[in-house]
């Protein structure tokens, strides 16, 4: 039975040096939930104190309606992925599919049942037989997370598990983990560093700085309306600008350079005229002939969908962009030394108090509610 964790208030120090000050969050039942956030940032240390390897110094870990902060690990019923993987080396596949079954007394037909059942669940059926030393690193993987998941654990828990494979299978197995997760319905806090692979196996991600949640939501709304600064600068690239913000009635009207002016009618009511910080994707620019941003082809990347164009903006020299273009619907290319005329969408991009580095758009939260079950 799967459960949903909420963490209040949580502390972890060591020592005089706190690593976690006063962190909350709530994970639904059944969902997949993801730490994502810089190395040093306490996203592993927080996987931990769900765990019950780290003690918490303040506030409280539940699971539903029971609080956890003083219960041993090994009573807490979690199935652990670890990046290392964790396989007995002297056992077969089958053998460490059934071992925390053996350790829980469960009878030999249904230790036999279930990890039969298991083994065709993340489809290393016919691999049941071989030792680890015989296998490839995607199916250790598969064996780490049947033996995590045979015992039919509350929660999942999963520390940078693909971070040892090559990228290719990294995208395979994070494809593979996602299936299996929703197939077991079971909830999952998953820990990464890496924006791309949180992006396309979570239903909601925390992203963390310094032992804080900097902002919680869905893949796409972290995408595409960060809460601040750090959110938006550390999930994918954003190009940086400075803009003048001037009210114009219930709209605005925003400056970029000299040329590039645009309304925009989704920011939060009752800005006084000011000086703002312009978040712009690399694919929320179109080309235009005039009224744009001029700009200078100093690089081009070809990544077979996608050709990634590096810029420089001769009326502001501290400012370097990135322009993405779709090739297959591009109906031109640039070259090196070409010039460019670019106009943020205004319906796209994000803008930020210049002081408080937070979202001037209407309706973004730190926060997302999670929904009812």
């Amino acid at each position: 039975m799967s459960v949903t964790i909420t963490v209040a208030n949580a502390v972890k120090r060591y020592g005089d040096l706190t690593i976690i000050p006063n962190l909350s969050a709530q994970i639904k039942n059944g969902e997949f939930f993801t730490l994502l956030g810089p190395s040093g940032c306490g996203k592993t240390t927080l996987l931990r104190m769900i765990a019950g390897f780290n003690s918490v110094e303040g506030g409280e870990i539940k699971f539903d309606d029971k609080v956890i902060n003083n219960l041993p690990a090994h009573k807490r019923n979690i199935g652990m992925v670890f990046q290392n993987y964790a396989i007995f080396p002297h056992l077969t596949v089958r053998q460490n599919v059934e071992y925390g079954l053996k350790l829980r007394k469960v009878s030999k037909p249904d230790i036999k049942s279930r990890a039969d059942e298991m083994l065709e669940v993340v489809r290393i059926t016919e691999l049941a037989d071989r030792s680890p030393d015989k296998l490839s690193g995607g199916q250790q993987q598969r064996v780490a997370l049947a033996r995590a998941i045979v015992i039919h654990p509350s929660v999942l828990l999963m520390d940078e598990p693909l971070s040892n494979l090559d990228a290719k299978l990294r995208v395979e197995m994070r494809a593979a983990i996602r299936d299996i997760q929703k197939k077991v319905g079971i909830t999952t806090v998953y820990v990464t560093h890496d924006q791309e692979e949180a992006l396309a196996i979570s239903d909601r991600i925390a992203v963390m700085y310094e032992g804080e949640i900097q902002q919680i939501g869905t893949p796409e709304s972290i995408y595409s309306r960060p809460y601040n600064l750090f959110v938006s600068t550390f999930i994918g690239h954003s190009n940086m600008m400075t803009g003048n913000l001037t009210p114009v009635g219930e709209k605005y009207r925003l400056n970029i350079g000299e040329n590039c002016e645009m309304e925009m009618d989704n920011l939060i009511p009752g800005l006084p005229e000011k000086e703002v910080l312009v978040s712009v994707r690399p694919e929320e620019f179109t080309v235009c002939e005039s009224g744009g941003i001029p700009f200078v082809v100093a690089d081009k990347i070809f990544l077979g969908k996608y050709a990634i164009y590096n810029l420089t903006c001769p009326s502001m020299p501290e400012l370097e962009t990135q322009l993405s273009q779709d090739v297959g619907q591009a109906t031109q290319s640039y070259s090196p030394g070409e010039s460019i005329n670019l106009k943020p969408n205004p319906l796209k991009i994000n803008l930020f108090d210049k002081e408080a580095k937070v979202s001037l758009i209407q309706g973004v939260e730190q926060y997302g509610e999670p929904e009812e079950n």
